[in-house]
């Protein structure tokens, strides 16, 4: 085999760089970058934070571990909230409305839902019973539970007076 010759590498040297320049030319063109816009410093103050809402401690507060325990903090509560509504002594043999309530506190002792497991009979009697639950609110903070559900029944008398099942002196016989 014998060498190329210096005019055949001349040539395909040169027909090499005419591709070269043909696809160079064949290529978009790279855009120059705008120029750059000044950064203008400024001393402006940072964004105020969001101030942060701090919650009081309850008024009233629970320490009871079970919703058993805490059915006699709620009905003590009730009784303290409605003195002038408790009824004294034996509750008689028949009365105007029994009704089971099951409530749902959250984590401050406010009243989440209100739930007639057992309505009383009587209309009235639970227009009543729903009212004092509500404006008896809030309720002991059950801060051991973080919310509770606790059941109780509510013992109704004519007089518009009332025991809840919790705490009743009971009832007399005819």
């Amino acid at each position: 085999m014998h060498a190329p010759s210096t005019r055949f590498l001349a040539v395909h040297r040169l027909a090499a760089l005419a591709v070269a320049a043909l696809l160079a030319a064949c290529a978009a063109p790279v855009p120059t970058p705008p120029p750059a816009e000044p950064v203008l410093e400024t001393t402006a103050a940072p964004p105020p934070e969001a101030p942060v809402a701090v919650e009081s401690p309850p008024t009233y507060v629970s320490h009871a571990v079970t919703p058993r325990d805490y059915r006699r903090d709620g009905a003590r509560h009730l009784y303290d909230k409605n003195a002038h509504r408790i009824f004294k002594g034996k509750m008689p043999p028949l009365l105007q409305g029994v009704g089971t309530m099951q409530l749902e506190l959250d984590h401050r002792g406010q009243i989440v839902t209100m739930h007639w497991m057992r309505p009383p009979s009587h209309p009235g009697a639970k227009a009543e019973i729903e009212r004092a639950i509500q404006e008896a609110a809030p309720y002991p903070a059950p801060v051991l539970m973080g919310r509770v559900y606790y059941v109780d029944t509510w013992l109704w008398d004519k007089s518009g007076q009332f025991q809840l099942d919790t705490l009743t002196e009971g009832q007399r016989n005819k």
